[in-house]
Parts: structure tokens; sequence; C-alpha cells
């Protein structure tokens, strides 16, 4: 049997965080060869000793090591450092189902590669420490009065919170994986899982959950059972007839399936037929994989997807129709849609009723009122997350009529409802096309959401500092997300009925749209944050670079605090680089003051483009922007 050491070495190619996952009868449902079969008992009686102290959750200044692990609730899953077999790397994790990866350690940097998010370094200070003692993983706070905390969630995903005082609620900063889909086995057997559907995990046509009452909770775990017995289980219901396959396209095949080699489609099906205990079967051109036992991890892929396959499940012969009863099924099944469409009428005349007798001010103008649930639902329960910032966490959700939102989960919200609701109508009321619509909100107690268009090419910070060349923005789409932010903010400062300063204007703050016309979000939010935002900005990751000196000398803040923070923007479009860089020599370069000096000068403005576009630009074009960015510092 291999063994452990208590710690954890350095690898080659450095540690990595990788989740797995407990399964329940592992042993009878793999199939896997008799040494793995030891590496996992031994792997799971080692976790059990730790059990009795472990839990799902790490504050700061504590470790992650060989022998310190977190446990979801569940039992689930399990974070925890470890070495498989003759690897050089190392992995968190127990059981052999890796389904995410967080890349390798970057010592230079201080974040694990494929976590982008461990970039906020201006609150945590990630470690990861190797000696010849020990080995561990671990994070502290730069400002000891933050409370944090990293959780291994029932849903499978990590999770980074902090602790927001004001709210008196933790704030997700940051989870992996992100798409829920990408959890190893998230609907349990004979269950699929679906990105685009409300709820995501659905039971396999002739299944059902195996627990109702905790499907409608959400908890997809225990999976789904047969509605009826196979024909090979049991004999006496067979009645002359076999079990049958029904066709399933575009999945992402599961993982444990057994090859063989076969002459055609019909030869692998009855080698699967024969077997009681095979449960499916796919075939592609003379390669027939056959899978025993539950069918886990089926992820339902779109029909564009080159990655999808078909794949063939196992059910009673009594789950297909007869031709017999054809008619009979066609008029039931028509009946029984009309039955429903009319129930869904009623149900949603009277919810409307009830939403309108229960809150009478629900829609305001344009602006529609959503209940928290429902936004749980269309986000999948926040766990798609975009971006976040001072006032609060951004996610992907879909409505019920398929169209794609963003919703903010406002934080340091003190405000009371009425006052809340007049902000928000305010600031929903206010169209332009350089402006991201606000579609609605959600005021719930003390959980204040937004609703607003999503915007599919993200922010501009994103397409501005990016080592790609191709990638990167040419001059003609820079210098017209230049001039629609600059009429964006011509808007708010001089076409609404109330000036409105937006305070926090950046390159995070500018999400583009498809066409990469140039959309300002946030405007209007400093007014709900109220005394607290000054604060809060002059705080914020990555404003401070923007922010007017106004704002340090404490004189009444005025539209020109927005005019300079545009002015630093426009250094950042034309040279594709963050304003303040550090050099090789370790001195911080700020590119400003470069520019200023370089343009009063006479130098060559080409100097400060962008390398990637190889100087393709018009100089009078770069010039303008850079004279502009100037004058309004």
């Amino acid at each position: 049997m291999p063994s452990y050491s208590s710690g954890v070495g350095y690898g080659r190619l450095g540690p990595y965080l990788t989740f797995t996952v407990i399964g329940d009868s592992a042993m009878e449902k793999m199939n896997i060869p008799w040494l793995i079969l030891s590496l996992q008992i031994f792997i799971f009686f080692s976790l059990n000793r730790q059990l009795a102290f472990g839990a799902d959750t790490i504050s700061a200044n504590q470790s992650l090591s060989g022998t310190q692990t977190i446990v979801s609730s569940g039992g689930h899953f399990v974070l925890g450092f470890f070495k498989p077999g003759n690897s050089s790397n190392y992995y968190i994790g127990m059981w052999s189902e890796q389904y995410w990866t967080s890349g390798a350690w970057d010592p230079q940097r201080r974040i694990l590669s494929l976590v982008p998010e461990m970039r906020l370094n201006e609150i945590y200070n990630y470690s990861y420490v190797s000696n010849e003692n020990e080995s561990y993983f671990t994070y502290s706070l730069y400002d000891p009065s933050t409370i944090s905390r990293f959780v291994m969630d029932v849903s499978g995903q990590i999770k980074q919170l902090s602790w927001l005082e004001s709210s008196q609620r933790w704030s997700l900063i940051w989870s992996e994986p992100r798409q829920q889909c990408e959890v190893y086995a998230i609907c349990g057997a004979f269950g699929s899982c679906n990105e685009k559907a409300l709820p995501f995990c659905n039971c396999l046509t002739g299944f059902e959950p195996k627990s109702e009452s905790d499907w409608n909770l959400s908890d997809f775990s225990k999976g789904c059972k047969r509605k009826t017995q196979l024909q090979c289980e049991d004999p006496t219901l067979a009645h002359g007839k076999s079990d049958k396959f029904l066709e399933m396209p575009n999945i992402k095949l599961p993982q444990h399936e057994q090859s063989m080699t076969v002459g055609s489609i019909s030869e692998c099906e009855s080698t699967c037929l024969k077997n009681c205990s095979c449960n499916a079967y796919a075939y592609d051109s003379g390669d027939c994989k056959v899978w025993m036992g539950d069918v886990l991890d089926l992820k339902l892929l779109t029909e564009d997807s080159s990655n999808g396959r078909t794949i063939y499940i196992r059910l009673a012969a009594s789950e297909f129709s007869s031709s017999s009863n054809k008619s009979g099924i066609i008029i039931g099944a028509v009946a029984g849609t009309v039955g429903v469409v009319l129930c869904l009428v009623v149900f949603a005349m009277l919810r409307w009723r009830r939403g309108t007798m229960r809150n009478p001010k629900a829609v305001e103008g344009s602006l529609l009122a959503f209940g928290y649930r429902d936004l749980q639902i269309a986000t999948k329960n926040f766990s798609e997350k975009l971006g976040s910032g001072g006032f609060g966490s951004v996610f992907k959700g879909m409505l019920a009529d398929s169209s794609v939102i963003a919703v903010k989960q406002l934080e340091r919200i003190n405000q009371g409802e009425k006052q809340f609701r007049t902000e928000v109508s305010t600031i929903g009321t206010i169209q332009h096309v350089n402006l991201v619509r606000l579609r609605g909100f959600c005021s719930d107690g003390g959980r204040k959401l937004l609703v607003y268009d999503y915007m599919p090419k993200g922010s501009l910070d994103a397409h501005l500092v990016h080592e790609s060349n191709s990638d990167a923005l040419d001059w003609k789409t820079r210098y017209q997300i230049a001039l629609g932010t600059a009429r964006g903010l011509v808007y708010l400062h001089e076409k609404c009925r109330d000036c409105i300063i937006h305070c926090d204007i950046k390159p995070e703050n500018i999400l583009l749209d498809a066409e990469f016309c140039p959309k300002v979000a946030d405007f209007g939010l400093a007014k709900l944050v109220g005394r607290d935002f000054s604060r809060v900005l002059t705080t914020m990751r990555g404003t401070r670079g923007y922010l007017a000196p106004e704002w340090i000398s404490g004189v009444a803040i005025t539209p020109k605090a927005d005019v300079y923070s545009y002015g630093m923007m426009l250094f950042e479009i034309v040279s594709g680089r963050r304003n303040s860089q550090q050099s090789e020599d370790g001195k911080v370069r700020f590119i400003p003051t470069w520019a200023a000096s370089l343009i009063t000068e006479g130098g060559d403005v080409l100097s400060l483009l962008d390398p990637r576009l190889n100087g393709v630009a018009p100089v009078e074009e770069i010039s303008r922007l850079c004279k502009v960015a100037c004058w309004f510092r």
C-alpha cells in the first residue's frame, strides 16, 4: 500500500489546487484495479481520522497541508494537499476524480495561475510555504480588522468570503470552479447538467429524483432512480420483451467507460444488453464504449458544440410507446399540455395579482421589481461571478425569456426602503446608448440588488491590458470607445434632470456590448452608498490611480472629478498599459507624467501608442486624445 508523508513537498512544476469528490460505494461503481482501490481506502481512512476536528472552512492565518483539509458539510467534497503516485506535482483533494485545477503557484505574482481573482493583493496576502519540515498553502489579511474565510461549499465550489459589517452578511469574493456543471457528478447518478437550464440538473428520461425534497431544495447529490425496473433485473416483468436504449445527442460523455472494438453499433448495443450491469453505451467508428453501474457526470452541451457525442441510456421496454397505444398517448399529451398551459396562465395571473397587492410600486415606469428568489434561480444561486468592486459583486444570470442579465449585489447600502426605491427609480429613467441600461431591482430587507443588461465583451480593462497581439483592440475601436464614453459622461453631467457625478470612472466601469459599443456602468451608485462612499472609493482596488485631487484635498466634488478620471483613462486607451507600472529596475513609472512631458516638449506621440498596434493609427487622433487627457489633468 502506498504511503504519504504528513507534509507536502514542492513539486517541479509547483503545487496545484485540485478539487476531487468522495463517492458513495465508490469501489463498487468504479471497478478499479486493486492497487488504486488500496490507495482510495488509505486516503479515505486517513481523512476519517481528521474529520473529528475538520470543518468546511479555513480562516486567515490557517493553512492547508497534507494533514489539514476542509470538507463540505455534506461530506461529498474535500480540499487538501496530496501527491498521486509518482507525480512530481502536489494536488488538493481526495479520491480519483479531479474536476478543477487552479494551475501552478506563481511565486512572483503570489497567485495560482488559473485563479485571476487572487490578484486582490491589496486585501489578501497568499503564501505557499515549503521547507524541509513542512509545506502548506495559507493566506493572511493586510487589514486585521477584515474578517474572511475559505469555504468548501456543499455545491462543490470553493468560495472566499468577506464579512460586511454594515449589512451584516458574507460577501462572495471569488469561487471556483465558476460553472456549476464543472463540478464532478453535481447532478448525481443518472442526472444531466445543463448550464442554460433552470434548474441546471434534471433526471434523464425514465428516471426520477431519489429524494424529491432534496431536489426541491436544489440539492441534487443523491441523483435519480429508475421509474421502472429493468427487465433483466426481474424476468417476471419481461413478458418476452428486452430492455431498450434511449438516444441522447449532444452529450459530453462521462468517464470510467469500458472500451472495445466492434463491427457495428448494433453489436455494441448487443454487448451492453447481455450484461445487466451495463446501463449505457456509445459508438463511434468501431469504438464501443459501455458504462457499468451508475452513470455519473453527464453534461448536456449546445447543438453547435464540437465536444457533443451521442449516448444511449438503457431503459425498460415499457418506458417506450408501442404502436397500439400511440393514439391514446398523443391525445393524452395534447390534453395534458393544454391543462398545463391553463394552469400556468392561472398561476401567472395569481402571482401577478399577489405581487401587485403586496407591493403596488413594484414597477416604476419601465423598471421591474424582482423577488430575491427569482434572482437566485436566474443566477443559479449566484454561482457565476463576473467581477466585483466597491459597490458589490456582479453575477451572470438568465431570465425566463432567455435574456441574459448581470445582477449586482449591492453592499454598504443603509438607506430605507422608500429612499432606495426613489434613487433606483431615478437611475432607471436614465437611457442613453453609452450608458448600461438598468432593467430592474430587488429590495428584500437588507438585500439590495440591481439588474442590468449583460455586456458580452466584458469591461474595457480586460481588452487593454493583455499580452496577446491577436486580442489587442485596433485603433479605430479604441477611438470610438473614447468618444462613446465621453458622450455618456456628457449625458450624465448635462442632459439629465439633475447632474449625476459618476465618481468612479475607470476602464473596469466601461463595459462593451457585442459590437464593442462602450457603456458607462455604475452611474448613480455613489448616491446610493451615501456618506460611506468616499471611504469606499479611496480604499477600492484599482481606483486610487484615477481619483481627482478633490478627493484628497476635501473640497467639493464636481463633474470635473469625472473629467479628470476620464483623462487618466485616455492614457491607458492609447498606451494599452496601466498608468502606474513598475520597471525592471524596481522604479515606478507613471505613464501620464511621462506623456505630459513628451507632449509639451514636442516629442513623438507614436512612442505612447500600444506597441501591439505596430504604429497603425492616425497621429492626429493619438495627439488629440493625449492633449485632451493632459488638459483634463
